[in-house]
């Protein structure tokens, strides 16, 4: 468990152990829990040119200032996007942060997003107790809210907000994370999907 996470998992975890027991949901499982809609799906941008932490320096809308999506990215997202099609998981918002990695990542999944700055890092590259508390306070809301019914709510963001508010690490880059929102009782963690993942569960 990383510092974050412990700083973390017991103030957000609400149901940790019903959310500890849901994780091993295979990808199989995960895939027939979102046909019908009512969840919320993280997932974690597509691999970069660059693993380094740019969210010190990072200018919101200068993509120059930023990490930016390798080859493999882009390959990883293109695949996501045709295994929701084809799987039929119906996507109602789709939201991301401000992150051109981000953005980029839905708009190639998803061909449409809306951005926001909850999903942001804050801009260190060591958080103090006071800058996690942010993410999680902006990111848990997102996690919670219930869905329009028969539709899930895509979330594209990073690794540091998501575990700020679910004691999780999100990796690899590309991972998709399926959710339970449960309002104001918080939500729950039900398991992940790799990028590698996907092809299997569309043959």
């Amino acid at each position: 468990m990383t510092a974050l996470m412990a700083a973390t998992v017991a103030a957000t975890m609400t149901v940790a152990d019903e959310t500890a027991e849901a994780s091993t949901m295979t990808p199989e499982q995960l895939v027939e829990e979102v046909r019908d809609g009512g969840h919320v799906i993280f997932i974690r941008h597509v691999r970069t040119e660059k693993d380094y932490a740019d969210q010190v320096n990072a200018v919101m809308g200068d993509c120059s200032t930023q990490r930016t999506l390798s080859e493999e990215g882009w390959r990883d997202a293109r695949v996501i996007g045709d295994a929701f099609a084809e799987l039929q998981i119906p996507v109602g918002d789709v939201i991301s942060s401000q992150y051109c990695r981000a953005w980029q990542t839905a708009d190639l999944v998803f061909g449409g997003y809306e951005k926001t700055a909850d999903l942001n890092f804050e801009p260190a590259e060591s958080y103090t107790d006071a800058q996690t508390a942010a993410m999680r306070d902006r990111v848990t809301p997102h996690l919670s809210k219930v869905p329009t019914a028969g539709v899930n709510t895509i979330l594209v963001g990073h690794d540091d907000p998501f575990e700020a508010a679910t004691g999780i690490y999100p990796e690899p880059m590309g991972v998709t994370f399926v959710i339970r929102p449960l309002g104001n009782e918080g939500f729950e963690v039900l398991g992940s999907i790799a990028p590698e993942d996907w092809p299997s569960l569309t043959d």
